[in-house]
């Protein structure tokens, strides 16, 4: 039943407002806590099988969401393009202070790196 904790722990940043208290409580417990089903049944006063039952129906909720709205895949992309973006605006710095020592094109790889990093949300 353990999911991929990263993947779960963003499903959660991204879709957690949607989840009830106690979807959210045991959820976290189980995903961010690392407890087990019976410590949160013996925390919650509930069988396992009813901490099993809300921790199933969450993550399968909070994968439905992703399926249709796709923002941790989106996330994702973002990451990748921004890191895409820092290595090229490097290696434009570095051929730049090789080659040319041009200030515009350093000025301008290092406004790409900037913009890259707002992808990042630095």
């Amino acid at each position: 039943m353990k999911e991929n904790p990263v993947t779960m722990a963003l499903l959660l940043d991204f879709y957690g407002d949607t989840l009830t208290d106690k979807q959210r409580s045991y959820f976290e417990q189980y995903h961010g806590a690392d407890l087990s089903l019976s410590e949160i049944s013996e925390n919650e006063g509930i069988t396992r099988q009813g901490v099993r039952d809300v921790i199933s129906r969450t993550e399968t909720s909070l994968q439905e969401l992703e399926e249709k709205l796709g923002l941790v895949a989106r996330y994702g992309h973002l990451l990748a393009v921004s890191a895409k973006l820092t290595s090229c605006a490097r290696e434009i710095i570095e051929i730049n202070e090789r080659r040319y020592l041009n200030g515009t094109i350093k000025q301008r790889a290092e406004e790409i790196m900037q913009l890259a990093r707002t992808l990042d949300g630095e």
